[in-house]
């Protein structure tokens, strides 16, 4: 099954290796792609996901050191550390291959080859990165993310997830703060027990004590039975308490309370229940609001605090966005029986460049709509439709104030509300169509 959905590349420059390993593998994987010059090795991997990598030993390109396949590992490596690379060579390059190995490639194989070495060696190596996947995952969703600023989120999760700290995350909508909360508890000693999520920021006063506390039978209008508290339904457990930020200085007092002596008092009764939780708590407000004392207890914010995490906006993670959209990709050509897709060119840069106010989750829809409305096999540039609501947001904080960059996304912002309409596009800018394609050719667009 590993070997079945398996997407492979390959890369080697003589033609008959290209294809004898095509012909043996394309009846066993979901996709072989071959490829006879390296320099394209960056745009294989920007526009498709590979599972895993067989790279020849020796190019007649432009690096000629005998170590060209230690150059391309590298260039891999850089791009994708968690790549699965298998190094073809032979005889002679030995050891050559083994320098390979403690440089990152998974395995060697050496030429001439035979098929069943080649098919086993594959497949150990994908049944070994399924297992061993460096990401974390929450609720089966992997945490995606190759960047130094994720990897540092992984590490505080690695850290302080075993332990029973109180945890505060902080990011914008759409970063994927409730993802870090169950990892954080699928991480502790906690996670054969309950992981409750409450939107304290969306309860009204009266919800607020009931959703949280409980109540007893009769406790008000409309009680007509017991209720466990989301403190009560997490004992043992974790809770998740969301939009912290938003609660009012009164409901700051009774959840402090709660914290201080371990102990819930349902409505309608004077007993209190012991309780026995984790608390993680997120928010999209700013720290600064937080230490505003007007707005927010300094009390409370050290009860809820022992370690904060900053989950940090999608315009922060360039080198995450093309590995996310894969994911993606994937994840909708499954959801809706479609073909398997290719990234144009003119996708990846228009991807590149856009700023993605909404994060992750803006990034999640475009590609569902991209999948969903795609004619053929290979996204490009006019099928990545951006969001008019996030869109709004995103031109209200320009990336740059120079001049090309602020009239090339002028020009975008508009061709994208007119769906390419040129004439209503030019229209709108105020210059001829003539001019508008004199644009559109000196920002290639």
């Amino acid at each position: 099954m590993v070997l079945k959905n398996a997407k492979i590349l390959v890369i080697d420059d003589d033609v008959d290796v290209l294809t004898a390993i095509r012909l043996l593998l394309k009846p066993l994987v979901s996709q072989i792609v071959v490829e006879k010059n390296p320099n394209a090795i960056n745009f294989q991997i920007e526009s498709k996901k590979f599972d895993l990598i067989i790279l020849d030993m020796n190019f007649n390109g432009l690096v000629n050191t005998g170590n060209e396949g230690i150059f391309w590992l590298n260039t891999i490596k850089k791009f994708n550390p968690n790549i699965a690379v298998v190094l073809m060579t032979a005889y002679a390059d030995i050891d050559l291959a083994i320098r390979g190995l403690k440089e990152g490639a998974a395995d060697f194989l050496i030429k001439p080859w035979k098929n069943e070495k080649i098919i086993n060696t594959i497949t150990s190596i994908l049944k070994s990165e399924k297992k061993t996947n460096a990401n974390f995952s929450s609720n089966n969703i992997p945490i995606i993310g190759e960047s130094a600023i994720m990897q540092d989120v992984f590490l505080k999760i690695k850290k302080v997830g075993p332990t029973d700290a109180n945890v505060l995350i902080l990011g914008e909508n759409g970063t994927g703060k409730d993802l870090i909360a169950r990892a954080l508890h699928e991480n502790s000693n906690r996670n054969n027990k309950p992981f409750i999520k409450v939107d304290v920021g969306s309860l009204t006063a009266t919800l607020f004590e009931s959703e949280l506390f409980g109540y007893k039978k009769g406790a008000f209008t409309g009680a007509n039975e017991d209720r466990k508290g989301r403190f009560e339904a997490a004992n043992g457990g974790t809770l998740f308490l969301d939009e912290i930020g938003n609660i009012s200085l009164s409901q700051q007092v009774r959840l402090l309370t709660i914290l201080q002596n371990r102990q819930v008092t349902p409505l309608g009764t004077n007993t209190p229940i012991n309780i026995d939780i984790r608390l993680i708590c997120a928010t999209n407000e700013n720290p600064n609001v937080l230490a505003d004392e007007k707005k927010f207890r300094k009390d409370l914010i050290y009860r809820i605090n022992t370690l904060d995490i900053t989950v940090p906006p999608l315009r922060k993670r360039e080198t995450d966005i093309i590995l996310l959209a894969k994911y993606f990709l994937n994840l909708y050509e499954e959801k809706y029986n479609k073909t398997t897709f290719e990234f144009d060119a003119s996708f990846i840069k228009k991807l590149k460049n856009h700023n993605f106010p909404g994060n992750v989750r803006e990034l999640q829809y475009i590609l569902e709509r991209a999948v969903i409305m795609t004619d053929g096999n290979v996204l490009k540039a006019e099928d990545l439709v951006f969001s008019s609501i996030e869109r709004t947001v995103e031109t209200n904080i320009p990336k740059t104030l120079n001049l090309d960059d602020v009239e090339k996304n002028t020009i975008l912002t508009v061709l994208e509300k007119y769906k390419g309409n040129i004439s209503k596009s030019a229209k709108e800018l105020g210059i001829t169509r003539a001019a508008l394609y004199r644009r559109l050719e000196k920002y290639e667009l």
